[in-house]
């Protein structure tokens, strides 16, 4: 595992002033057993031509043009789709799915790497992710944590660990977590096909119907059922401009100062998902334990849509319409999992 070939698999969309350090970050890590795959979803600007100048410069260092390919979507397919395609293209024993607004530090692959070398259970693996600052054109690295894996709450809500505290060594224990985030995780292809979904001719690895948002944390929900284990490697670190709020804090009051900085798509998105999930992945059993929590949460929830974002009731419709081939998708992943409610229960915060 410690030489397996790495599919990167980097997303793009109208990425500015994001692509070049991203790409250089990339370029220059240490481990070099890696394949590029870049899927622009039809940035429609000077992305393309910037990559393709930015390879060839590259390449005049000694990086081969079989070691990375370019696919042009001719549409937006979404992050779920765009990932999707570039799982299936790729090749690699382990697959890194990252965000285009990420810049590795040199050593991350090979730290991810090397935990996923000491144990085949683990199908995923999560680095310390450190905030990017942005500032007009101009990004700098910061010593503020954005994700150190995610949790999950009893009332099912989904926090990123540490987010936005200071770096001080607090996250520095290599161990088992919830989930890992979707801004930069990699993957053993074993877990991935394993939790694949097939309906008629079309598999996904990450639910389509989400387009984006929480496909991430579904992901690790099947991955979980599966009994895969998920690992945060504190070593391997990067740092992340992230554009929404802060998903750590768990005060009501806190979580609606949050929220309203969020966009409107984003709110959709996390809305509709958050109970598309629910319905594929949720055993009763664990759901009525945790009642208590979870439906005071789910019925604040819907009250605040109605009465304060009547844009997000569209999310209800369109969950509805949803609904149904999640619930098709949930016959699936209920039939083959491998792990009880009693041993989902421990995951539960």
């Amino acid at each position: 595992m410690n030489s397996s070939l790495v599919s990167i698999n980097l997303l793009l969309y109208k990425p500015g002033i994001y692509l070049k350090p991203c790409l250089n970050s990339i370029l220059n890590q240490s481990y070099k057993n890696f394949e590029l795959l870049m899927i622009d979803n039809n940035s429609g600007d000077e992305t393309i031509q910037e990559i393709k100048k930015i390879m060839a410069q590259a390449q005049s260092t000694g990086l081969t043009s079989e070691t990375w390919r370019l696919i042009e979507n001719k549409q937006n397919l979404g992050f779920a789709a765009g990932h999707n395609l570039g799982i299936k293209e790729s090749r690699g024993e382990l697959v890194f799915l990252l965000n285009q607004d990420i810049i590795l530090e040199k050593d991350f692959l090979k730290n991810t790497v090397e935990i996923l070398s000491g144990d085949e259970k683990i199908g995923a693996v999560q680095g310390k992710l450190l905030r990017l600052k942005v500032e007009k054109e101009n990004l700098s690295k910061t010593d503020v944590i954005d994700n150190a894996g995610l949790l999950i709450l009893k009332n099912r809500r989904i926090i990123a660990r540490g987010q936005g505290q200071q770096d001080r060594g607090q996250f520095e224990i290599a161990e088992e977590i919830f989930g890992v985030d979707g801004a930069a995780p990699i993957y053993r292809r074993d877990a991935l096909e394993s939790i694949k979904i097939c309906l008629g001719e079309k598999c996904e690895y990450l639910d389509e119907d989400f387009f984006m948002y929480k496909e991430d944390i579904d992901l690790d929900w099947r991955l979980q059922l599966q009994g895969w284990k998920a690992y945060y490697a504190p070593k391997a670190i990067a740092w992340h401009a992230r554009t929404s709020g802060n998903s750590a804090v768990t005060s009501y009051f806190a979580i609606i100062k949050e929220r309203l900085k969020i966009g409107k798509l984003p709110k959709y998105f996390s809305f509709k998902n958050q109970r598309l999930m629910q319905i594929k992945n949720e055993q009763s059993l664990v759901l009525f334990k945790h009642s208590l929590w979870f439906f005071p949460k789910e019925i604040a929830s819907w009250v605040y849509i109605v009465f304060t974002e009547t844009f997000t009731l569209k999310a209800v419709k369109d969950l509805f319409f949803q609904a149904p081939r999640a619930w098709q998708k949930r016959k699936i992943i209920m039939a083959r999992k491998k792990v009880s409610a009693k041993e989902m229960k421990k995951w539960f915060k």
